[in-house]
């Protein structure tokens, strides 16, 4: 058989061709997704993942409180200027 007629064969079927490609990469993708390398990097991805949120947490939070100073730190000076000016 020549590669010609081959490949007239495969295009007649390539539905067939197409559904067997689907199924021999779901059985693939899952022996991947189950190895252990894919579950250790997921893992070591997630970890990651958690440590970059609590250190935004913690950014977010020095942010809040550096903001609630300076708030306080305007009202007091806010209170001082209209202490002197009703002296006067």
């Amino acid at each position: 058989m020549r590669h010609e007629e081959l490949f007239d064969k495969c295009v007649e079927h390539k539905h067939a061709l197409i559904f067997a490609a689907g199924i021999a990469t779901a059985v693939v993708g899952k022996k991947i997704l189950e190895s252990k390398v894919v579950k250790d990097a997921a893992t070591q991805g997630m970890a990651s993942v958690m440590s970059v949120r609590k250190d935004a947490e913690e950014t977010f939070q020095d942010m809040r409180e550096n903001a609630e100073e300076i708030v306080l730190d305007a009202n007091e000076e806010n209170k001082k200027e209209i202490y002197v000016e009703s002296k006067d």
